[in-house]
């Protein structure tokens, strides 16, 4: 009698399998894995007192990276609870329209309120004081700029900031702190405060300046630049447009003035290995050209690569060949400053996702750093590397929390 042969798995079947295989690996095993890992590192109490007064929605994308960061490397309030970017900080709190938000600030703290919040708080960061503004709550506005609603630096702010430093706690400042809309007056005492002078200068990149490519080139900007050049908007391709805080506009024209598009944040060698951070990091943003004293270091500096016209228009501008974009001071035996002269912390991230172990070295496999087409590249590549080598630093003194 002849044998049967027993039938093996179809080929069909198998490829399901080990598709279904990959599918848990990649999706369900992995994941699992990482937020275990995260869920059973050890926490550390970290006070962080924040000001942010550009919040005009409850994304709170200002300061989103720094809670972000906070809760990704497990640093808890003193209350031992995960901090939360939307409640978490002193500024602007918005509502559905103007008239339904609210300021909590320095000024409604007690001298003794404020004693005690430093006494207990490792580290102040001023995220933003540009404001928020009556466009900030209309669904389709024009691209005029409105009237303010709260913003600026006030007395009160830097006294907080001055307290801080004599304190010598880690404080961190960015762009925008006190460039406009903040009064002249506090701007110089906070200038003098920590040895940083504003030139009035801000700049940006932008990646086409001819009205008939790029409809979205905002027409204040195109229309002062008219006023001021003899009636003349003929820019084709990319530039980087300069605008002084009393209303003055250049522009430095890819190809004529400047040689390579995008400015470059860089940083040296020991830098790089200091803080975890890359040689070359695009970034295409709004920066405030500030000029320091020699007691700062330059932790990383701007290069936007001019051509000698480029230069010439640089000097008659009033500004140097290279920028600032990282720089620090020791303050005291124990304290330390550092200023970035750009929105460094301001980007969208998933609140939940910070729960997942190792996310920096995936991206960072996946986001190349002079990538300034993906805005997340220079909080993965540059920010988060940085401000995490800062964070372990100010926390050197703290108790570590072991999970039950």
């Amino acid at each position: 009698m002849a044998v049967k042969k027993r039938k093996g798995i179809p080929q069909e079947t198998l490829l399901l399998i080990k598709s279904a295989s990959v599918f848990i690996l990649i999706f369900g095993i992995i994941p699992l894995t990482s937020f275990l890992i995260w869920f059973f590192m050890p926490s550390a109490v970290l006070n962080v007192v924040v000001l942010d007064k550009t919040v005009p929605n409850e994304s709170a994308q200002e300061h989103q990276a720094i809670h972000w960061s906070l809760n990704h490397l497990k640093y808890l309030k003193e209350d031992g609870k995960p901090y939360d970017v939307s409640t978490d900080y002193f500024g602007y709190f918005p509502g559905y329209s103007a008239d339904e938000g609210k300021v909590v600030d320095f000024n409604q703290l007690s001298q003794s309120d404020k004693s005690m919040l430093l006494d207990k708080s490792s580290m102040v960061y001023y995220a933003d004081t540009y404001g928020v503004y009556e466009n900030d709550f209309i669904d389709d506005p024009d691209d005029y700029r409105s009237e303010k609603i709260y913003g600026g630096m006030d007395q009160a702010d830097v006294d907080f900031l001055e307290e801080a430093l004599k304190r010598e706690k880690y404080v961190i400042a960015e762009f925008n702190t006190m460039a406009s809309p903040t009064p002249i007056d506090i701007r110089n005492q906070v200038e003098e405060l920590v040895g940083i002078k504003w030139t009035g200068w801000i700049t940006r990149y932008f990646d086409e300046l001819d009205t008939l490519i790029n409809d979205e080139l905002p027409r204040w900007m195109i229309e002062a630049y008219i006023d001021q050049h003899e009636g003349q908007w003929d820019f084709k391709g990319s530039g980087q447009v300069f605008l002084h805080e009393r209303g003055r506009l250049e522009i430095l024209e890819s190809g004529v003035d400047i040689s390579k598009d995008v400015p470059s944040i860089m940083s040296d060698v020991n830098n790089q290995r200091r803080f975890g951070i890359p040689e070359i990091v695009k970034y295409p943003y709004w920066i405030d050209v500030v000029l320091v004293s020699r007691d700062y270091d330059v932790i990383s500096y701007f290069e936007i690569s001019p051509t000698e016209s480029g230069i010439n228009k640089l000097r008659d501008m009033g500004l140097p060949r290279f920028f600032p974009a990282a720089v620090s001071k020791k303050v005291g035996e124990n304290g330390r400053f550092f200023y970035f002269s750009g929105d460094f912390a301001d980007m969208r991230l998933n609140n939940t996702s910070h729960r997942f172990y190792a996310l920096a070295r995936l991206y960072r496999l996946f986001l190349h750093a002079e990538d300034y087409s993906q805005p997340s590249s220079f909080f993965w590549n540059y920010y988060y590397p940085l401000f995490k080598t800062i964070l372990a630093d100010a926390s050197k003194n703290v108790e570590v929390i072991k999970p039950d």
